[in-house]
């Protein structure tokens, strides 16, 4: 999985916002490399900068410091090759479920015939089938981030970058989401990062965990997670990942 050049590549990024004459700090000297097919999380204490640096990665932000890469190529804005699902739901409320999921297609210029097959390919996979032509309205909250997901793979990014997208969902709703974004990973094999401020998401849905500190953010410790795909629910009761838990939040808590 490690082998070759990154996907993503994240080198010395700082950055700091302007406060009236004083200058926040939000990130010092990043350095993160995402390999093809990864999944990896981000976690840090609150308000560390773990969403800033997101916006950096999706090209919304420029950094203050330091350069990012997708496939070799510098970032200099939003592009194509990194896909976003956002913490609150994206989808338009006045286009159907089918008609959301093919409006990225049809801004890359894919032909009718290969958008039919590409949105039904997805809509399958996200388990929205008889939905086609529903409007968000009709939708529940867990539905919508369903959109969002498919939306986001059909475009087939580079990298698909994720922040908190299951935050607002009850926890039941969340848990099926994250069961269902584990599957989905595994069957398209995308190559994700996802930030989150809950560890047993975290740890739950990747295969590497990244660390920050508190404010200016530093990688406190990256964290492979060697437990075995497809994950049960049941997982979060075994040692290791109790022991996973207690070490990321003695290294949050130290922040």
């Amino acid at each position: 999985m490690l082998e070759g050049k990154p996907k993503l590549e994240a080198v010395e990024i700082s950055h700091e916002y302007a406060s009236g004459s004083k200058k926040n700090e939000v990130l010092r000297e990043i350095n993160l490399k995402v390999y093809e097919n990864e999944f990896v999380t981000i976690i840090g204490p609150s308000g560390c900068g773990k969403t800033t640096f997101l916006n950096i990665l999706a090209g919304f932000i420029k950094p203050t410091q330091g350069k990012v890469f997708c496939d070799g190529k510098e970032v200099t804005g939003p592009g194509p090759d990194r896909g976003v699902v956002f913490q609150e739901d994206a989808v338009f409320p006045w286009l159907t479920v089918k008609e959301n999921i093919e409006l990225g297609l049809i801004a890359k210029g894919i032909p009718k015939e290969e958008r039919e097959r590409i949105v039904e390919h997805y809509i399958a996979l996200v388990g929205l089938k008889g939905f086609e032509k529903a409007l968000p309205k009709e939708l529940s909250g867990g539905m919508k981030k369903r959109v969002d997901l498919a939306r986001a793979y059909a475009i087939n990014p580079t990298v698909l970058l994720m922040d908190e997208p299951f935050g607002p969902l009850d926890a039941q709703t969340r848990s099926k989401m994250q069961d269902e974004l584990s599957r989905i990973w595994q069957n398209e094999k995308k190559t994700v990062l996802f930030v989150t401020h809950d560890i047993e998401e975290a740890i739950y849905l990747a295969n590497k965990v990244i660390v920050f500190s508190s404010r200016p953010a530093t990688i406190k410790k990256v964290i492979n997670v060697s437990l075995p795909y497809p994950r049960q629910r049941n997982l979060i009761f075994k040692e290791e990942f109790i022991r996973l838990k207690e070490e990321i939040w003695r290294l949050i808590m130290e922040g």
